[in-house]
């Protein structure tokens, strides 16, 4: 393992060549490999699909070694997250191990943080010895190393941190600065740029707080959705590298960067995934029997199967629209039996490519015209009118349903599971609530040339 220095200690640069101008090179941004993550609640999956799941993030792993061989690239980056546990499994540290150990047999080296979920000082971790072209920055103080090819040029500055605990609360990226040495500067960092809702505030920064650092690309890692925040600099997230419930659909993987003699920086999205969690959605919008609705969902389980792309697929079929059909959708069971029904499908046809229905999530409603009553003054519209204002104001949906599960909250077994609901699953109860109301209050209206009545 490279040794680590801290500050301007510039012992893996030899101290030659810095300052030199810069030739092309090409290097992949990897993040939140959550080897060996346990996937919770697939149970009901059959045994061979369920150590497909087992083994997809060690899959994902071998694929991200074969795409960085095969494009030869000068380096790895992989930013923070590892490991799922900071008690990493020993089976996961091995197989890390094993990867890191063909990449050098390759001469590739290979730059690592860590990050809330593998902390440095918290936890177990094996002691394995790694190859000297790995590198694991510290947690200290950001570090910094001067990358070389094979001739000995420099070809780029790495800069980095790990978190030592799980809950960093510092802004780490002010560890950072520029080098005024003529390289292109890569910075690595695990971090929630501008407060993301959906992920832990952990070593939290703000967009501008990156971009005065004298880092020309960063290589971001925390947020598992892939995204490029900026250009010139470039802040990346890759996204994790298997997606790991489904909350986390399409396509998952990292980055090929290659940067030209000009600084000018190229990426292309490469897909490492083994298995892909998808979310097809299917209206019932003018349907008016079972059969339709059936050979809907058969025609969505193919398009999950185009969309996995050759892999294995798990998919959540989500009902939309408003039809006759929503009242057989709320007879007992059927949504359950629509769902076991295309499962055992997939069984008898057998093969590699298997479309999983993890579930039938119905969010479909009476045959009305929503609009036409949300318009009408009275109870309803109101109603309706609220529900939909709150809806798309997150403020003021969380101030509502902070109010509104006050009763809740004195309950010593349903409080634990109040705390911390994400504002998208708030909305859904929103969506839910309007509709039982609209579903009850429609009972007394009656439908004119002219519109609804009560």
């Amino acid at each position: 393992m490279l040794p680590n220095g801290k500050g301007a200690d510039l012992r893996f640069s030899y101290a030659k060549g810095v300052g030199e101008g810069m030739v092309l090179f090409r290097f992949i941004h990897a993040a939140d490999l959550h080897l060996d993550s346990p996937f919770r609640g697939l149970s009901k999956l059959p045994e061979p699909l369920r150590e497909q799941v087992r083994e997809s993030t060690f899959r994902a792993l071998d694929r991200l070694v074969e795409l960085a061989v095969q494009e030869q690239v000068d380096f790895l980056l992989i930013s923070g997250d590892v490991y799922d546990a900071k008690d990493r499994s020993l089976r996961a540290q091995l197989r890390f191990q094993q990867a890191l150990e063909a990449l050098a047999g390759h001469e590739i080296p290979v730059f690592v943080i860590h990050g809330n979920h593998d902390p440095m000082k918290d936890g177990y971790a094996a002691k394995l010895n790694l190859p000297e072209t790995v590198c694991v920055f510290g947690c200290d103080a950001v570090e910094s190393r001067v990358i070389r090819n094979k001739e000995g040029t420099a070809l780029c500055r790495i800069s980095g941190i790990s978190f030592a605990h799980a809950a960093v609360t510092e802004n780490l990226s002010y560890g950072f600065r520029p080098w005024e040495d003529g390289l292109y500067h890569v910075g690595m960092l695990h971090t929630n740029v501008d407060g993301d809702p959906q992920h832990d505030n952990y070593a939290p920064c703000s967009l501008q707080d990156l971009t005065v650092r004298g880092v020309d690309y960063w290589a971001l890692g925390h947020v598992h959705t892939r995204q490029v925040m900026r250009e010139q600099p470039w802040v990346v997230y890759p996204g994790n590298a298997q997606g790991r419930h489904i909350r986390e659909t399409g396509a998952r993987g990292c980055y090929l960067v290659q940067v030209s003699d000009t600084g000018d920086t190229d990426l292309t999205f490469h897909s490492l995934d083994a298995v892909r969690w998808l979310a097809q959605a299917v209206s019932i919008a003018g349907m008016e029997t079972e059969q339709q609705l059936k050979d809907a969902l058969e025609e969505a389980v193919e398009a999950a199967r185009e969309a996995a792309e050759g892999r294995t697929a798990i998919v959540r079929l989500v009902l939309t629209g408003r039809g006759p059909l929503h009242t057989v959708l709320q007879r007992a069971g059927s949504k359950t039996e629509l769902a076991s029904g295309l499962r055992e499908s997939e069984q008898r046809l057998g093969g590699s490519r298997i479309v999983w229905v993890e579930a039938i999530d119905d969010r479909t409603g009476i045959a009305a015209d929503r609009g036409e009553l949300a318009a009408k003054p009275g109870f309803l519209g109101d109603l309706l009118r609220f529900a939909e204002e709150a809806g798309e104001d997150r403020v003021r949906l969380l101030s509502f349903a902070s109010e509104a599960l006050v009763p809740m909250e004195s309950h010593p077994q349903l409080a634990p599971l109040l705390r911390g609901i994400p504002a998208e699953e708030l909305a859904e109860w929103l969506r839910e609530a309007e509709e039982l109301a609209l579903e009850a209050l429609a009972d007394g209206l009656t439908k004119t040339e002219t519109g609804w009545k009560e």
